[in-house]
């Protein structure tokens, strides 16, 4: 009897390795020898071998074949560690890369030194991009100070890059020059970055920059309305009476703009004129106002008249949050000397409540 049983394990083992042989794809458990395996990084202890998978694919890779091995043991990681009764290693037997279209990088990847491996930099930053005037700077100020400046093209378009930022809260404002070195008002905004990424702002169309010739102006006299801005914009002049009054005109390639206002429909007193410029489906804010006067009698301007309020901090015409969060920046704050001039109110050289009781007299909201 124990020969019988003998001789028919024997036969009955020959018939199985046969059949693994020859029928393709055949399920079978194979009785092996377990053994160690090992590698630089780790060893494993009488393992069990599994086979199976003939084909895997993905749309990074292609795998013909894979190779399992099951052990008892310990895994462990930076973010966890796992004790478990088995664990299952796999790698493909063979392995084909399929190319794609590669994607612009949000980091910047370099090979690490020692024991090999790879090392990620991030960077953190901001990138800025829209409309100003054409072939003049534009200044990108961060919490109050300038900290990049650039070029924008013939076409209007500009971008520029902050890179090597902290993550954090910070307050961004972005302003033009025109063709005379006059300031647009500020593109204002706060920004919460976060360490590692970038973010980008788009969109940006910097308000026209506003004049008039005349300080004061007869009534029923023409004033000429003139500025820059993008080009080839379309503007929309508002000059502000009892009611408003509107007039359209266009910029040229260069983005000036020129408009000869009928002051007939104005009542006598102090006006304010503004503008704001569209291109395609973008708009941009008003820019800050120009003052002039509709009286008896035509007074020439030797510049453009643009409203000064000495709490306006951005040139806006109005004193409202947006001016208090820039003097709330400089609180208690070392004050540059191009702060102490326009900021710093009472010309004491610091920034405190005085400056915030000066600026809630000239609020306009």
């Amino acid at each position: 009897m124990e020969n019988n049983r003998k001789k028919f394990i024997r036969v009955f083992s020959i018939l199985f390795l046969f059949a693994s042989f020859i029928i393709p794809n055949s399920k079978f458990i194979i009785l092996v020898k377990a053994e160690d395996y090992s590698s630089p990084s780790f060893t494993i202890r009488a393992p069990v071998i599994s086979e199976g998978g003939s084909f895997s694919t993905s749309t990074s890779f292609q795998a013909q074949g894979s190779l399992g091995q099951l052990t008892t043991g310990a895994n462990s990681g930076l973010s966890f560690q796992q004790l478990a009764g088995f664990l299952y290693w796999w790698w493909p037997s063979v392995a084909t890369s399929i190319p794609s279209t590669p994607s612009a990088p949000a980091v910047q990847v370099s090979s690490g030194g020692g024991g090999g491996g790879i090392v990620s930099v991030v960077t953190t930053g901001t990138n800025f991009s829209g409309r100003a005037y054409p072939l003049n700077k534009v200044t990108i100020l961060k919490d109050g100070q300038i900290a990049a400046t650039t070029i924008a093209g013939p076409d209007s378009n500009f971008n520029v890059s902050l890179t090597g930022l902290s993550g954090g809260n910070y307050n961004f404002s972005v302003y033009g020059e025109d063709n005379q070195g006059r300031h647009s008002s500020f593109f204002t905004f706060p920004l919460l970055i976060t360490q590692g990424a970038t973010v980008t702002v788009s969109g940006i169309f910097i308000s026209p920059i506003i004049g008039v010739d005349k300080l004061e102006v007869k009534k029923g006299d023409d004033i000429a309305i003139f500025g820059q801005t993008a080009a080839n914009a379309n503007l929309t002049i508002q000059v502000n009476s009892d009611e408003p009054f509107f007039a359209k005109t266009k910029s040229d390639k260069s983005g000036v703009y020129f408009y000869n206002f009928d002051t007939s429909v104005l009542a006598l007193g102090q006006h304010l004129a503004k503008a704001k410029s569209a291109y395609e489906e973008a708009v941009s804010p008003y820019g800050s106002a120009a003052g002039f006067r509709v009286g008896t009698k035509n007074v020439l301007a030797s510049a453009p008249a643009v409203c000064a309020v000495k709490a306006d901090l951005n040139n806006d015409c109005r004193v409202n949050l947006v001016d208090f969060s820039i003097l709330a920046y400089w609180y208690k704050r070392q004050l540059t000397p191009e702060v102490r001039i326009k900021v710093d109110l009472n010309k004491d050289g610091k920034i405190d409540i005085r400056d915030f009781s000066i600026m809630a007299y000239f609020w306009t909201g």
